[in-house]
């Protein structure tokens, strides 16, 4: 495990070597390198470019520039970005010939420091490359530019810590344009900039740069007193300003060493010291359970939003996908899943609208559903005029009376099922369009059936998670924790009791149902809770050795629905992320109809 400093380097962006030599800024060598790629991982993508700059003293002693020949096409949008193709690359040095003029061109881990905007991207490639050669990749250290612009500049100053917008705010003399050398040239300004900003602090050394993030605040020492007299148990703690309004919710296991490290060197972001500085008063919650100080922390940030918590602010804004419930249903989205009604069939919650979207897309691509808006009545069937989709065979045309209700109503059943229960449909019929593009190169157009079937297989178990808990009126559980218990109540997917017990739970049963809230019925899907609540307590049912205790109906979820969808995908179809060879797809297939 790491230490303190160690984590403190790290969040810093910096790779500490085997020998700390004492050096001003101004006498440090440093390479400032940049990559670019085929892709976003090493594990899968290959070097195509490489660039690096070499400065002392803010002179710049030498440069490095090639192209390499990936062995590996190039991906059109690749190309599009930094204007490196094939052609390019064909006569390029591979990266085992480049490799050691590049290490020639740095010198030794005690000669240089390296520096890259967003390190990890561009020293994961170098070391995976060396790695794959069989190289002992050297001791370098390494700033990232990325991450220390963070502490040089405010957001008061820049919109974000992008390599254009610093270029743009340091007044680069060179425009980065996603090449190599172009980029680590634009990096070597917003480098001299930084390190002018940190000159006016007192950072003059590499010691005095390393060890900038350790400095805590004048508002962290003030304040230290917050973690005065808290309990070393669970609980939520509530970070107020002037007006007594929450500026930060929080939960722990151990209140009183939690909210002690804000106020240490080991907390480095930027956010939560500003947060801190207007703090002036802490409230905390002890709570039995860390469930129950997390299932109260949500409650929490969702009644009052807090503006320095980032996650669950919005809960009841969730997108959700479902099928209308009128004469001719057909595929809609919603914002608030909290709104859906039990006898509703229902996708999400999803992240996106992008992702609902693909999601209803693979239900079209399935079913021969409307996807028009309109609503359909007798009046409007004189009227309309039928769209391209019935030329094609993807919809029946009931919006000009070409389908009965009755025959309509048998295709959204389908729907319905395949959304509730059995996807089985939906994977076979989507496997079957990708292996008929694939087999004729349309790749793009098979990713995005993938693509397609990932979401509606992501939204179908969320779904039906959430429906298998949301669903059991009362759920008593428990859960050992060394010498005793820990027992919880849940209703309809929300937790509303939770004790700590050194007796067997069985005794606690009937005390419990006593403590417990007492909930009006709803016909309402979520009829208590909102969806992040419950994907809570079930990512604890599922994550846990949990004893159930009492059950008022069975816990149950469909053997062929989003799970095993999901399931499917995942094993077999997603492993293939290259979509540029026909026999990875011939492969995937061939498993999945083994399956």
């Amino acid at each position: 495990m790491l230490n303190s400093q160690q984590n403190d380097e790290e969040a810093f962006g910096w790779q500490p070597s085997l020998e700390e030599v004492e050096l001003t800024l101004a006498e440090t060598t440093f390479v400032v390198i940049d990559l670019e790629t085929t892709g976003g991982s090493p594990r899968d993508s290959k070097i195509t470019e490489i660039g690096a700059v070499k400065i002392r003293g803010g002179e710049t002693i030498g440069e490095f520039q090639t192209l390499v020949n990936p062995d590996s096409p190039i991906p059109p949008f690749i190309t599009v970005l930094t204007g490196i193709t094939d052609t390019m690359v064909i006569e390029a040095p591979r990266i085992a010939e480049v490799i050691f003029s590049l290490f020639e061109f740095i010198g030794s881990a005690k000669e240089s420091v390296l520096v890259a905007h967003n390190a990890p991207f561009d020293i994961g490639f170098l070391k995976s490359a060396a790695e794959t050669l069989k190289l002992t990749w050297p001791k370098y250290q390494v700033l990232d530019t990325a991450r220390i612009s963070r502490y040089a500049l405010s957001r008061d100053e820049v919109i974000n810590f992008k390599l254009q917008t610093l270029a743009n705010f340091f007044g680069s003399s060179t425009n980065p344009d996603h090449r190599a050398l172009s980029d680590a040239r634009a990096t070597v300004d917003v480098f001299h900039g930084i390190l002018e900003r940190f000159d006016s602090l007192g950072v003059f050394t590499l010691s005095d740069l390393k060890s900038f993030s350790n400095r805590v605040t004048d508002a962290q020492r003030r304040k230290r007193h917050f973690a005065d007299g808290l309990p070393s148990s669970p609980g939520v703690y509530i970070f107020r300003d002037e007006r007594n309004e929450p500026l930060y919710v929080g939960t722990t296991r151990n209140l009183k060493n939690r909210v002690r490290s804000y106020f240490t060197a080991a907390e480095t972001r930027r956010r939560i010291h500003d947060m801190i500085s207007l703090a002036q008063r802490l409230d905390y919650i002890d709570t039995p359970t860390i469930l129950e100080a997390e299932v109260r922390e949500l409650r929490l940030i969702s009644e009052f939003q807090p503006r320095f918590n980032r996650r669950s602010r919005f809960q009841t804004r969730a997108i959700a996908a479902k099928l209308t419930q009128d004469d001719f249903p057909r595929m809609s989205q919603v914002r608030g899943v909290h709104l859906m009604e039990r006898s509703e069939s229902w996708l999400g919650p999803f992240s996106s609208r992008d992702e609902a979207t693909f999601a209803i897309e693979a239900i079209y691509e399935v079913f021969p559903i409307r996807q028009c808006t309109s609503r359909i009545t007798l009046k409007s069937m004189k009227s309309a005029s039928p769209c391209a989709l019935l030329d094609i065979g993807k919809c029946g045309a009931p919006c000009i009376g070409l389908q009965s209700t009755e025959n309509y109503s048998t295709i959204s059943a389908e729907v319905a099922s395949a959304i509730e229960s059995d996807a089985r449909i939906v994977l076979r019929k989507l496997l079957e369009r990708m292996r008929d593009l694939s087999l004729q190169e349309r790749f793009e157009e098979a990713a995005l059936i993938r693509n397609r079937m990932g979401a509606f297989a992501k939204g179908a178990c969320r779904s039906q998670r959430i429906r298998s808990l949301t669903d059991i009126r009362e759920l008593i559980v428990a859960q050992k924790i060394g010498k005793g218990w820990e027992v919880f109540l849940i209703q309809s997917g929300r937790l509303v009791a939770s004790r700590l017990t050194e007796s067997s739970p069985w005794n606690e049963i009937e005390e419990i149902k006593m403590l417990g809230e007492k909930l009006e019925p709803s016909t309402k899907s979520l009829p208590a809770s909102t969806h992040e609540e419950v994907e809570l307590i079930l990512r604890f049912l599922y994550n846990n050795q949990v004893e159930i205790l009492s059950s008022s109906e069975p816990w149950q979820s469909p053997v062929f629905g989003g799970e095993f969808l999901r399931a499917q995908i995942d094993e077999n179809c997603f492993k293939t992320e290259n979509l540029g060879y026909k026999e990875d797809f011939a492969n995937s297939f061939d498993a999945l109809r083994r399956s």
